[in-house]
């Protein structure tokens, strides 16, 4: 662990040994990306849904659903159903072993390297931050009892706690606690966000499990179970390849993700040569050359999502649809939805499909009895 500490400390200093740059003006509106067709020669064969609908939560493979996302029932606050409590508190960068905290310059973004297209300059500092970790209890938690739990990134995530009320009394999901974790500031190459949620490795999970997830038991007086197969992650962009991270590196740790417009494109920073293309390394080489792990997963991505045009490794539709035919390859059981009439992290969407996606996610899991 040392080492890793050694190097992210380092990071920012190394990043401003590259000649001084002049502040670049703010970055240009990009054109909104196109709307993809799903049925484009190439991308996976999927099932398309009437409008509204969706797909059953015992189903693998791939759907389509949309134009028109209607909020799923299960996400209305119900008078008669038991609410779950919410609690929060913040972490310093000051106390962080892992993370002491980056910031990319004011007014600046990454830039291709002349020297290597493959790599890009960033100027970053040290920084300090502060996060917020949303701390959601069931009703029906017992004190004292192992409960499987859900971290997601980005957080506080109401919509997850809502979702969670309605699906833990209707016994589709566990009962489980979920800890809604902020970003550590900022966004993309250079910043604490994309260290945290865009560097291929466990980094990001061995945060969670060393200095987040210690703090909510300690805290709130509830156990987290230990056992993989009672842990999920989620997120959306950059936040979903790291909740599919967390779980691909640390499968000793997690064994479900839940992934909302993922970003397995190329955002990482800094330059790995073990994978030159960040998350897409996930569907053209990690995923097809590695024995199958014990994962389940829920993916979506919508006709609108974004594409970057300055490389073939930017566009997030492709990057999905490349997922889903290598996950089934592969014989994973997952679930595929491409929404139409939809855009980045469509929050329409989300509502739509959420509880959904968690009763997917948790089929078949069994608390270990000890």
């Amino acid at each position: 662990m040392l080492s890793t500490i050694v190097f992210l400390l380092a990071l920012p200093a190394a990043a401003q040994q590259q000649p001084a740059q002049p502040a670049e003006p703010a970055r240009p509106r990009r054109t909104p990306p196109p709307t993809r067709d799903p049925n484009t020669p190439g991308y996976v064969k999927a099932k398309e849904l009437p409008d509204g609908a969706v797909p059953s939560p015992k189903q693998n493979g791939n759907f389509i659903i949309g134009p028109t996302h209607n909020p799923a029932p299960e996400m209305e606050v119900k008078e008669d159903v038991p609410k779950g409590d919410v609690f929060e508190f913040t972490m310093e960068s000051k106390d962080s072993q892992i993370y002491p905290g980056i910031a990319r310059e004011p007014n600046t973004f990454a830039r291709a390297d002349p020297a290597d297209p493959g790599k890009v300059i960033v100027n970053s500092y040290p920084a300090p931050y502060t996060r917020k970790v949303a701390v959601y209890v069931p009703k029906q938690y017992v004190k004292g009892t192992v409960a499987p739990f859900i971290v997601g990134a980005d957080g506080p995530d109401r919509m997850l706690f809502a979702a969670l009320d309605n699906l833990i009394a209707a016994k589709r999901v566990p009962a489980m606690i979920a800890v809604s974790i902020a970003n550590g500031s900022g966004d993309a190459q250079g910043s604490q966000r994309g260290l945290e949620y865009d560097t291929m490795s466990g980094l990001y999970a061995q945060f969670v499990e060393t200095e987040v997830l210690p703090l909510v038991e300690q805290k709130y007086g509830v156990k987290l179970t230990r056992e993989p197969d009672g842990r999920a992650t989620m997120g959306c962009s950059s936040g979903a390849s790291a909740a599919f991270s967390m779980a691909w590196y640390r499968t000793d740790l997690y064994h479900r993700v839940l992934s909302y417009s993922g970003t397995y494109v190329y955002q990482q920073w800094p330059y790995n040569a073990e994978t030159p293309h960040g998350a897409w390394d996930y569907h053209e080489s990690l995923i097809p050359k590695s024995p199958k792990k014990p994962l389940r997963i829920w993916m979506h991505v919508a006709d609108r999502d974004n594409l970057i045009t300055r490389d073939n490794y930017h566009d997030w539709v492709l990057a999905n649809q490349n997922m889903a035919k290598v996950l089934a390859a592969k014989g994973y059981p997952y679930q595929f939805v491409f929404a139409r009439n939809a855009s980045h992290c469509d929050r329409a969407v989300k509502a739509q499909t959420l509880p959904l996606a968690l009763e997917y996610v948790w089929q078949g899991y069994k608390p270990v009895k000890k």
